[in-house]
């Protein structure tokens, strides 16, 4: 995939290291667009906390490309589809996130599914990633299982 494609590039490499971006700061506006500080918000999942719903999971994983949160992001991720290791570009910043539908998801299901859409700027140029992403529970955690892009 090209670095000017409608969409990010794909993971590959890099250290599961937590390097957030110096913007972002635990009394910082949460980044996944919920009124809460990030410390209160995505933040405690990044340090651990469950996520109880699938919709929850994904906005915490939105946040972790904000923050840079590769470990996160890669324990968050079905162990059958997860990378060895993840390549967040630097080039890009994640600007923000409109959350379009989900279905199930909930602390009863153990399936669900978000649409949604995130805004980025690549290296300066403005583009959106539209997917609809499926959540499972693997060993009773709401993880992530696959994607379709729908743009």
């Amino acid at each position: 995939m090209s670095r000017r494609s409608s969409r990010p590039r794909r993971p590959s490499a890099t250290s599961p290291r937590a390097v957030p971006a110096p913007e972002v700061t635990a009394a910082s506006p949460c980044p996944c667009g919920r009124p809460a500080p990030y410390a209160e918000c995505c933040g405690r999942l990044h340090a651990g906390a469950p996520a109880p719903t699938c919709e929850a999971l994904m906005r915490s994983r939105y946040a972790a490309f904000v923050v840079r949160d590769a470990a996160y992001l890669l324990r968050t991720w079905h162990p059958d589809h997860r990378p060895d290791v993840l390549d967040l570009d630097p080039g890009l910043r994640w600007q923000g996130l409109e959350i379009l539908g989900t279905t199930d998801g909930s602390a009863f299901h153990t399936t669900g599914t978000v649409t949604f859409r995130a805004h980025y700027l690549d290296d300066g140029t403005p583009g959106s990633l539209h997917e609809k992403s499926r959540f499972v529970r693997h060993e009773g955690a709401w993880v992530y299982e696959s994607a379709v892009f729908t743009d």
